[in-house]
């Protein structure tokens, strides 16, 4: 019988346009702590740990070490990291629990988009050899996308500048936003995609805890069961693919079994409108579901942790009593070549 994992705790940071003033482990410490007093746990009670970070993004090699600081290393840990969005390290943290390895695991994502161009920084992930010597940046490539759909009567601009604004007004509602309530929607940064288009460049960190079975039950009132979990690729190469679609992530969703039931919330992680109106297709989201009620990466996107984020703020949802059953999408890579899905259930009421 396979194990049973749930998320029991989820923190994250403000996300502030610059933190000059911090360094990664002054950020991360404060969210460390809150979900370790969420559940009551030590840091010597954690069976397995695991971040997602970027060395790009900090500028020097293995940053995430630093890190570890806020973490306590010291005795010795189980520890693993990812240089990819957090997203990703609770999935190696989910499969380490499911081995009966650990019965908790704390896993945590920053990043600090501020000090350098994330729109040159993210042109590292593009093809070597055909794609990046043309030096297309992250904005240009979604902007690609967003004609695409636009060309293919998937959307238009108003369209898409209404995903705007149902997403920062949602952001209301959250106090940990970067943008939030009437955000004006701005001239064309790369046409058709205008400013108000685009997430937000921020700086910020999150953290969840993770346990299995009934040790889930003693650490949190009503956690949140993740009953599937899934990450497909698109090719590399933007020239074999269909832009106007993400087959990858509807196949991370069919393997996560987001098909077998309705899902009320969905938490998609959309930094750019075009992207959001991507997902709702290929994910099958029609109006019943509530989309992006924390304002989504168009509110914050703290790049690393923004993935990690989406599961947490789902998550986050059941534990309230607000939601029942919840999709989280995570992805990476320009124009969601990279895609992971995770379905979240409270139990019954």
């Amino acid at each position: 019988m396979t194990r049973e994992i749930a998320v029991v705790a989820f923190a994250q940071t403000d996300t502030l346009r610059t933190t000059e003033e911090q360094s990664e482990v002054e950020m991360l410490m404060p969210v460390l702590h809150d979900v370790l007093q969420q559940t009551g746990l030590k840091t010597a009670d954690i069976g397995f740990t695991c971040s997602g970070s970027s060395d790009y993004l900090a500028g020097r090699a293995f940053s995430f070490t630093m890190a570890l600081d806020g973490v306590g290393a010291w005795p010795p840990i189980s520890e693993s990291h990812v240089e990819m969005d957090g997203a990703w390290a609770l999935y190696e943290a989910w499969t380490k629990l499911l081995t009966g390895d650990a019965d908790t695991a704390l896993v945590y994502a920053y990043g600090k988009s501020s000090p350098g161009s994330v729109r040159d920084v993210l042109t590292r992930q593009l093809d070597p050899y055909y794609v990046a010597p043309l030096w297309p940046d992250s904005v240009a490539l979604a902007a690609l996308q967003a004609q695409a759909l636009i060309d293919a009567g998937h959307t238009d601009e108003p369209e898409l500048a209404a995903v705007a604004s149902r997403s920062r007004a949602d952001a209301l509602s959250n106090s940990r936003a970067q943008l939030s309530g009437s955000v004006p929607h701005g001239d064309y940064v790369v046409r058709p995609l205008h400013r108000g288009d685009c997430a937000p460049i921020g700086d910020g960190a999150a953290a969840v805890v993770l346990a299995a079975g009934e040790r889930a039950r003693e650490l949190c009132e009503r956690p949140a069961w993740i009953r599937g979990i899934d990450h497909r690729i698109e090719a590399h190469s933007l020239g074999v693919r269909d832009l106007t679609d993400a087959p990858s992530a509807r196949l991370a969703a069919e393997k996560a079994g987001a098909f077998e039931h309705p899902v009320d919330t969905a938490e998609l992680h959309a930094p750019f409108t075009s992207q959001e109106v991507v997902l709702r297709k290929a994910l099958r989201l029609d109006d019943s579901v509530r989309v992006n009620p924390s304002g989504g990466a168009l509110a914050a996107n703290p790049i690393m942790a923004a993935g990690l984020i989406r599961i947490g703020e789902a998550a986050a949802r059941i534990h309230r009593g607000e939601s029942d059953r919840a999709l989280a999408h995570a992805t990476s890579g320009p124009c969601l070549q990279q895609n992971l899905v995770a379905v979240l259930e409270g139990d019954p009421r």
